[in-house]
């Protein structure tokens, strides 16, 4: 193997495969000064404000003079005079290709009632509001396996009982746009198969009412949900008393389940990638891109999201848009996060994060463009708002902030039943009720925290393997995990302080 990778030949870099010393040759290139794993090393001389190139794409502009075989960093490379605004052809639909050939797999599902299909069956606990989140929590502390063995002894069946609380709920305008998200995400879980049952718990006189938001959501209580309120019930003690006896009432129910052979097109896969370096873009996100595109291709749905973390890199999104349309949600969008951050005095280069530059990645535009590449190359098919229902199959896009637990928590509202998340820096993240797959840029994260890691994709790094061969593994691995087969953040109880949804607007 060479000691660099070069992405394409049109590139101003390429990047380093492990620590590069000074001298090294890179493709004729002495190497000025040590580059460390995953950075980039100029291949050419570089005049300031002349674009940079990885993945044949700009990913900044240098704010210095750079020589061949410089490394190229935040001191030297940034996102130029317009900060990124520059012109990019959003090609609506030009790159939309014929649909791939139907394929049929299966995986082991629990097929409710109505039809849907689980990937787990948990019975939850939502809190309206924080005033109530204890109580939630006290409620499931009840059925934990960990403190209380015996809870759920007779019930085999079911994975959990689980208290999902948040920080918000009140303190907000009750018709705002804040509510609407908060309503929705909530609704969503709900409603989501892998809840067998679900209780609400609210305090009484939060701006979050729960006979409005029943309302608004167009639900009904019934034997698989119940709410109820705090100031109602009488206090703290017998509201916990209150939602152990309703989930008393609902274990048996619950957990007359079964697995049976269900189509890979009941699985909706959430795409994350969090703590990512400057080998995301080379070996966890385009592997994951390869799965997607086998799960599109047997029926399933991708969802990819964090859209401050694709800025820059959305004009290789709206080429795939089925429609116009489509293509021109997904830019409405991004002025409104510009509009948004501009009006909270930031801007869309704040990330990426510490952690991430220390990985090699340094500007957003550099980070969105490995991000895209974990939707694949199938069409694109619909935008939806944060935590709205998912209704289309194959590859979608849902706009949720880059913050991963607030990202997810949108998209496991709006369907997602299973996340694969990518990291190079390393995450310990679970998503209840979907388990996460979590997939490592390069092998030494895996050989420092597999406790916490599913899939090595490293080994496209260390040339043991191919994207396309990595991709197959990575649908193998969903097709198990969504038969059960755990995953890591599973195993060691993740999955309830992850429930984050996002909050816009003025707190009153």
């Amino acid at each position: 193997m060479t000691p660099f990778i070069r992405l394409h030949p049109a590139d101003d870099v390429v990047i380093a495969r492990g620590q590069l010393m000074r001298g090294t040759q890179v493709e004729g290139v002495p190497v000025r000064g040590l580059i460390p794993p995953g950075h980039k090393v100029a291949m050419r001389a570089i005049a300031v404000g002349e674009p940079v190139r990885r993945y044949n794409q700009i990913i900044g502009f240098a704010s210095q003079p750079i020589q061949p075989g410089e490394h190229i960093h935040v001191h030297n490379l940034n996102m130029g005079a317009e900060k990124g605004s520059f012109a990019r052809d959003y090609a609506f639909t030009s790159d939309v290709k014929p649909e791939p050939a139907r394929k049929e797999a299966t995986f082991m599902g629990i097929v409710r009632p109505d039809g849907r299909v689980a990937t787990r069956n948990y019975i939850g606990i939502l809190s309206s509001v924080n005033c109530s989140a204890t109580a939630a929590r006290a409620i499931a502390d009840h059925f934990s396996r960990r403190t209380n063995p015996t809870a759920l002894a007779a019930y085999p069946n079911i994975d959990g009982v689980v208290a999902l609380t948040h920080g918000t709920g009140c303190g907000m305008d009750s018709e705002g746009a804040g509510m609407q998200i908060l309503e929705r995400t909530l609704a969503g879980y709900a409603t989501h198969p892998n809840f067998g049952g679900v209780i609400v718990v609210g305090l009484g006189c939060e701006a979050n009412q729960l006979t409005a938001w029943l309302q608004h959501s167009g639900l009904k209580e019934g034997s698989t949900l119940q709410t109820f309120n705090i100031q109602d019930t009488g206090g703290t003690a017998k509201t916990v008393a209150k939602g152990i006896a309703l989930i008393e009432q609902m274990l048996p129910a619950a957990n007359d389940v079964k697995r049976e052979p269900c189509s890979a097109s009941h699985i909706v896969v959430g795409l994350q990638c969090g703590g990512s370096d400057g080998y995301s873009g080379i070996s966890a996100n385009p592997a994951l891109g390869a799965a997607v595109d086998l799960l599109v291709a047997h029926g399933g749905t991708a969802i990819l999201s964090e859209t401050p973390e694709i800025y820059g890199a959305e004009h290789l999104l709206t080429r795939r848009a089925v429609t116009r349309a489509v293509g021109e949600k997904l830019v409405e969008r991004i002025r409104w996060w510009e509009h948004y951050t501009e009006i909270n005095q930031g801007e869309m280069n704040n990330n990426p994060s510490p952690g991430n530059k220390a990985g090699g990645l340094t500007t957003i535009l550099e980070k969105s463009l490995g991000a895209v590449a974990k939707g694949g190359t199938t069409n694109l098919q619909a935008v939806y708002e944060y935590a709205e229902h998912v209704a289309a199959k194959g590859f979608v896009y849902m706009d949720t902030p880059g913050y991963d637990p607030v990202s997810a928590t949108g998209q496991v509202a709006g369907g997602a039943n299973l996340i694969c998340f990518t990291t190079g820096r390393g995450s310990a993240y679970g998503c209840a009720p979907s388990p996460s797959l979590k997939l490592a840029t390069n092998s030494t994260l895996f050989q420092r925290q597999e406790e916490d890691i599913d899939i090595n994709c490293g080994e496209i790094v260390d040339g043991l393997c191919s994207i396309e061969e990595m991709g197959q593994r990575i649908f193998e691995h969903i097709l198990a995990c969504a038969s059960g087969t755990a995953s890591k953040s599973e195993k060691h109880g993740y999955g309830q302080s992850e429930f984050v949804p996002w909050q816009v607007g003025a707190v009153m």
